[in-house]
This record gives C-alpha cells, sequence and structure tokens, in this order.
C-alpha cells in the first residue's frame, strides 16, 4: 500500500486551486483525475464569466467566497499575464413587473459588499448598449470575463513546481476511512490497480463528488448529499454582436437565465437555459439539441429585439452539481467530513465556483490545517 499525506480527488479547477493551496503550504500532494487531463466537466463547461458576488444570500459561502475569489483572480491574472477582461455586465429587467425584482437585486449586491453595482434607467442602460432594450438596468463593472484553460493551466503548473504529482486516467472506487486516515481503491484506465493511504482526502470531484463519498465506508453515508443535475445548453451568435458588456436577465429558478456573455476574441453565446436531467450512471450526453433555439430566440429578444432569424447555432453544453432538487431554493456551496477528520468533501460547487476557487481553496486550507 502507498502512504502519502495528500490525495485531491478531481482536477477541475477548485480541485487545481486546491492542490495547488496545500502544495505551497508545504504539503505532498497527489491529484487522482479520471480524465487524461484538467478541468474535463464543468469548469471547462461554462460562461467563463468572473462574477461580481451580486445574487447570493448575504453571509453564504458563495457571496464571501464569490467577492473574495473575485479579488484574488484579478490579482491572479494579472501577475501571471493570464487573459482577462473586466468588461461589465448589465441586469436588464425587460418589464415593469420585473422592475422591484431588479431593485432587490440591487439591495442584495450592495449587502454583498459589491458596492459597485449602481441602478441605471432604460435610457442610460441604451446609451451604453443602443440594441439593447429594457425598462431598467444594473450595472456591474467587476464583472469580467476569463481563459479558464490558461488559469487552469497556471494553477496545475504551480502545483507541480510545489511539488504536487498527477495521476490521469485513474478512478476512485472504492474507499474506507479510518481513524489513521483514508484507503483509497484506485482503478487507472490501463488496468492498474493500486491501493493508496491518505492522510487526508480532499474530494472535489464536482459533478460525481456525492458518489465518490457514497464508495468511501467509515463515513457517515445519512449526510452525505444527494446530486441533482442541471443541464444547460449554449448556443453561438453568426456574426458579431452589438454588444461590449455581457447582457443578463433577471435571474429565474435554478440558474441565471439566458444571457450573453463575450468571448475575449468578441464572439457572443447566449446561455445556460435550464434543463434538468438524471445523475444516472451512464456518459453525460453533452449534445445540445437544435429544437431547444426557440426558446433561446424567445428569452433573447426580450432584451435583444433585433437579434436576427436563424443567426443561432448549437455550441457546447455543460452540467451544473447541485445538491437541491429542481424547485428548490438553491443551495450554498457545502464543505463536509462526514464524521472522519481524515477527510473533507466539496459539494455543490456550481456557479461562482470559478470565481471562487482561489478563495475555496483558502478556505478549505483552513478547514484542514493539522489534520
Amino acid at each position: 500500500m502507498d502512504k502519502l499525506d495528500c490525495a485531491v480527488i478531481g482536477a477541475g479547477v477548485v480541485g487545481l486551486a486546491i492542490a495547488r493551496a496545500l502544495a505551497l503550504a508545504g504539503r505532498e500532494v497527489v491529484v487522482i483525475e479520471k480524465h487524461h487531463a484538467i478541468g474535463m466537466e464543468t469548469s471547462s463547461r461554462n460562461s467563463e464569466v468572473i462574477h461580481a458576488g451580486i445574487y447570493y444570500p448575504t453571509g453564504s459561502l458563495k457571496a464571501r467566497l464569490c467577492v473574495a475569489g473575485r479579488r484574488a483572480l484579478y490579482g491572479y491574472c494579472s501577475e501571471r499575464g493570464i487573459a482577462h477582461r473586466r468588461c461589465g455586465k448589465l441586469i436588464v429587467a425587460t418589464s415593469d413587473v420585473q422592475a422591484p425584482r431588479l431593485a432587490a437585486i440591487h439591495a442584495q449586491a450592495h449587502a454583498n459588499d459589491c458596492s459597485e453595482v449602481v441602478a441605471l434607467s432604460a435610457r442610460e442602460a441604451m446609451q451604453l448598449e443602443p440594441d439593447l432594450s429594457c425598462v431598467a438596468a444594473l450595472s456591474s463593472p467587476a464583472t469580467g470575463i476569463i481563459d479558464s484553460h490558461a488559469y487552469m493551466l497556471a494553477l496545475q503548473g504551480d502545483a507541480e513546481n510545489a511539488g504536487a504529482m498527477f495521476a490521469f486516467g485513474s478512478e476512485v472506487v472504492s474507499g474506507f476511512a479510518g481513524n489513521d486516515g483514508v484507503v483509497l481503491q484506485v482503478h487507472a484506465f490501463d488496468g492498474t490497480q493500486s491501493e493508496l493511504h491518505a492522510e487526508l482526502v480532499v474530494n472535489c470531484g464536482g459533478l460525481w463528488a456525492p458518489r465518490i463519498a457514497s464508495r468511501i465506508d467509515g463515513l457517515q453515508q445519512e449526510s452525505i448529499p444527494a446530486a441533482s443535475f442541471a443541464k444547460g445548453n449554449y448556443y453561438a451568435l453568426a456574426g458579431k454582436a452589438p454588444f461590449s458588456r455581457l447582457v443578463y436577465p433577471v435571474p429565474e429558478p435554478g440558474g441565471l437565465g439566458v444571457h450573453l456573455t463575450l468571448d475575449l476574441g468578441g464572439q457572443a453565446r447566449f446561455g445556460p437555459d435550464v434543463e434538468w436531467i438524471e445523475p444516472g450512471d451512464a456518459d453525460i450526453d453533452y449534445t445540445v439539441d437544435p429544437d431547444r433555439a426557440d426558446g433561446f430566440y424567445r428569452e433573447i429578444r426580450a432584451y435583444w429585439p433585433s437579434l436576427p432569424d436563424a443567426s443561432l447555432h448549437p455550441a457546447y453544453s455543460g452540467v451544473r452539481p447541485k445538491i437541491g432538487p429542481p424547485g428548490a431554493p438553491a443551495s450554498d456551496f457545502l464543505f463536509a467530513t462526514h464524521g472522519n477528520a481524515h477527510y473533507l468533501g466539496l459539494y455543490g460547487i456550481e456557479s461562482p465556483g470559478l470565481t471562487a476557487s482561489l478563495a475555496i481553496a483558502e478556505y478549505a486550507g483552513g478547514l484542514v490545517a493539522g489534520r
């Protein structure tokens, strides 16, 4: 049996940030990743937005870690030369019925230490973005976009330079959490099987974190959350969009609505919508159904009436790793030991997980200090 200090399960953006933080703190770290490369699931299938921290309940982990993470992320990107842009975004109400909701979001933003968010009249918003249609808006100048893959590569490089090792193509199939650590059974895709004894295991399995925890005997199984998968589909715009900022509608249950985002090259994409799917055992079907475009045209034209016909094309999809069922209020990030001091599981790390990743790593590091 191979013995090691820390095993981090999952090489998405949060797993990479935590591996980096642990390695920089002098810990021996091995990252176990079932895919052949970093960030192959949720971390590479999102809007690549640096969120301000506006929407989340005041005092929640999402609010606190998003604001702290956003500030840390801008600094890290500037220091490392990672492509990003603080382009700002507008949150728009497209009917008088939505205006009170916009006012509530404004109040929430200021309660969350996002004091830079300001209210705009319809005229002021449309002076900034002439093709926009709205009755009122909020401006969030701290919102931005990032090259998420370049960011993850930088995290991986930092972790490796500090001594962390990566085991790609390896999956945790079972384990046992005891008084002196956690034993993991790991199967590699080349058929190799190994047994690892870790003083500390940090489960950053994203979509599969609850399932991984359920495979480890000795954890309090009743405290492991159930996974819910919310698939989000994205469509790309043919041609150039007439917007310089991101545009978000008033949020909807399960997500932030079909919003307009821009990549660093200025190409516009729209999404995600919310399509609840069963977690299941099979591989996720990331295919974007072209028939969903009708709903996209309808929602986008509420704030961009001149969206041309036949201008949207299926782009990609991603899945949010939720820990609340459809219709339930959005859950907070969850950090849990399930009764074992040698284990820490991270669950429900959906948006704003990318933005918050550096702050999540710092927070997790504090939870496991001394273990």
